[in-house]
């Protein structure tokens, strides 16, 4: 009897040689860390002073909460796995008829910073997928309600029923005729009867009235609008920006859909985040790459990585319980194993579609807690990947050497300090509910993947034992305080290691992943100008909101781009230029450095205690280091993206007064 060939494979796992090592230092730094925390104990015990006491205790915290953000941080490498897809190989083991139907859903909500003809793009990108054209449904929900967003994608209608199978084999995805229409309207503000072509065009634009707001807009689409028309098994997430860059990225991820092994618990498969336009050595770090690409390596030997937002293709059913407990929604027509037999444009599929897209058909249901994406977080992406895991799926993180998606990436200082203070708000927000991943997490997934989700829980946290490290030892060192071991005592070289094994490793990493060193000096830059802006403002909002004396705002970062704000930036230069109450506390630590650390020197230079202050000279010298952006756009800098006068006085009076009060503090 004839031996059946052996099918090629879809996709290889091995597992990284790597993690023995990870896992040897992890043990030799937890013990460093122990041995820190027990000499800041001891240090309080045998304290003299209140002064000395407090300044035990503060760094016995600072270095806790640093000592616990590590810990989590190391469970992403101990079980580092390398994974790789074949998508040549696909159509040796299936048919493209075969190929299950995938709907896209694409979200905007502001014409303002999220130019139409942009969300349009992407809706063109996915549409030329090389993939069956009568399997793929594009749905866009514009939660701003905008007649703009509306016109442009009714050109974009015209455009694809006629242009898009050409794009197709020509991987063309422009229109130039249909871009200068769009962006004409746009420019005006308003859709008006020059461009109605039809009756039909005409009855939607009239429900834009003059005293239309986005609280009245119509019904968004979402979940149960798709399950309606379509209900495809395959749903894919993108951000309004992040457009398709390889016609064949559904290849990949049918490699693991169609690999019966894991099928029955595959709840998405996640591809990373990636952008255009950074430019070369990544100033902000918008590119995250320890979030998007390292951490979700890290993540694959485990459970699987968390869900970030976009460039995610889920299994329908992930939405309705877990694998062994299914969740029933209201009607059958929402069922994911519902068949639609009528086309879109039956008056009864239409009524229910907008009868289950109304907000109100989620009152007294499993909408959004049990079923569907979950709310409760402003960081509903993450919450609801986290709760997904919870119940049982695993996922998977593909990353071809192709980037399937390209994205916007801030081009100035505050959007990208925003950005990051509007995710430290949702995530605290997991952190401290029912579900944190602390109780409910480890309970769920054990105490490795538990961990993972708290490192990005409680992300924030950084602020402050940076804001600690930003401020007390230089406040310190003016006064001629020494607050750490001299360097003639042992313990000195505990904290040497400590400071260059995680900065050292950290590097490694990040250069063993394709970064640069430039582009990690970066961004070990921004995580320490974050600390004490958008994880501080971001804790200071959570706070505010559960004493109910503010509520939670969505701001959404800014996709227009600015031609002098752009040549800076391509420039590599910092972009400060607007009055924002976060650049305030980034410029008095600025100013306290730079003189606690001249001021330092010339202690020392005058017979000052070198051996007792270096540590305390070393941490403001390299603070200031960091901060030679900030006092370029402070001070030699006369372009508009300089930082504004009145934020360099007030930091400055502000400095001084911290000054003042630490040199009125008895020292003994």
């Amino acid at each position: 009897m004839e031996a059946t060939a052996a099918k090629p494979p879809l996709h290889t796992l091995t597992f990284s040689r790597v993690t023995a090592v990870n896992r040897v230092f992890a043990a030799v730094y937890t013990c460093a860390v122990l041995a820190l925390l027990y000499q800041h104990a001891l240090r309080a015990l045998n304290s003299t002073t209140f002064l000395s006491f407090s300044l035990s205790l503060t760094f016995l915290f600072a270095d806790l909460l640093f000592g616990f953000m590590w810990a989590t941080g190391q469970c992403f490498r101990m079980r580092l796995v390398h994974c790789h897809v074949f998508p040549e190989n696909l159509l040796k083991v299936t048919r493209e008829e075969d190929f299950p139907a995938m709907d896209v859903f694409i979200c905007t909500a502001d014409p303002d910073k999220e130019p139409p003809m942009s969300v349009v793009n992407t809706a063109l990108s996915v549409m030329a997928y090389d993939y069956p054209a009568e399997k793929l449904s594009v749905y866009v929900s514009d939660d701003g309600g905008s007649a703009l967003t509306l016109f442009a994608f009714v050109e974009a209608a015209k455009f694809g029923s006629h242009w898009l199978p050409f794009c197709r084999r020509n991987k063309v995805v422009m229109y130039e005729s249909m871009k200068e229409q769009v962006e004409n309207v746009v420019d005006s503000g308003k859709v008006t009867d020059d461009y109605i072509t039809n009756e039909r065009e005409r009855q939607a634009f009239n429900k834009w009235t003059p005293g239309f707001t986005r609280q009245d807009h119509p019904t968004v689409i979402q979940l149960r609008v798709s399950a309606v028309l379509t209900n495809a098994p395959i749903i894919l997430t993108l951000d309004c920006d992040m457009y398709s860059n390889d016609p064949r990225t559904p290849y990949s991820m049918l490699c693991y859909l169609f690999d019966t092994t894991i099928n029955p618990e595959l709840g998405y498969v996640q591809f990373p985040q990636r952008y255009r336009g950074l430019n070369k050595n990544d100033i902000y770090a918008c590119e995250l790459r320890r979030e998007f690409l390292i951490n979700s390596a890290g993540l694959n030997g485990l459970a699987g990585p968390n869900h970030v937002g976009t460039g995610c293709f889920f299994s329908r059913r992930v939405f309705f319980g877990g694998p062994s407990s299914f969740v029933s929604p209201e009607i059958p027509e929402l069922r994911p194993d519902h068949v639609v037999k009528k086309p879109i444009q039956a008056q009864s599929i239409l009524a229910m579609a907008h009868y289950v897209a109304d907000c109100k058909y989620e009152d007294q249901t499993n909408w959004g807690s049990k079923m569907g994406f979950r709310y409760g977080s402003l960081v509903e992406d993450f919450y609801t990947g986290y709760r997904l895991q919870c119940e049982g799926w695993r996922s998977v993180f593909c990353h071809p050497n192709r980037p399937a998606f390209l994205g916007d990436a801030p081009i100035t200082l505050n959007d990208a300090l925003n950005q990051i203070k509007r995710w430290s708000v949702g995530l605290l927000e997991v952190a401290f509910s029912k579900y944190s991943p602390l109780t409910f997490g480890i309970r769920a997934l054990g105490p490795i993947m538990g961990h993972c989700y708290a490192h990005y829980a409680f992300w924030p946290i950084w602020s402050i034992p940076l804001t600690i490290y930003a401020f007390l030892p230089q406040l310190a060192l003016l006064n001629g305080v020494s607050i750490f071991p001299k360097v003639s005592d042992t313990w000195f070289f505990l904290y040497a290691f400590l400071f260059l094994g995680t900065y050292v490793r950290d590097c490694l990493d990040f250069i063993l992943s394709g970064g640069t060193f430039q582009r990690w000096w970066n961004d070990q830059r921004m995580w320490m100008l974050r600390g004490v802006t958008s994880y501080f403002f971001g804790s200071i909002e959570l706070l505010t909101n559960r004493l109910g004396i503010a509520k939670n705002g969505f701001n959404l970062t800014s996709k227009v781009l600015d031609n002098e704000q752009s040549k800076r930036y391509n420039q590599g230069t910092f972009e400060f230029g607007v009055e924002s109450p976060m650049f305030v506390p980034l410029s008095t630590a600025a100013i306290v450095n730079l003189i606690a650390f001249f001021g330092g020197l010339i202690g020392v230079f005058r017979g000052g205690d070198f051996d007792g202050l270096f540590v305390q000279i070393f941490v403001a010298g390299f603070v200031v280091a960091n901060c030679w952006p900030i006092y370029e756009a402070m001070v030699l800098r006369t372009d508009n993206g300089r930082m504004p006068t009145k934020t360099t006085l007030i930091s400055t009076l502000l400095a001084w007064a911290l000054y003042t009060a630490a040199s009125h503090t008895p020292h003994k």
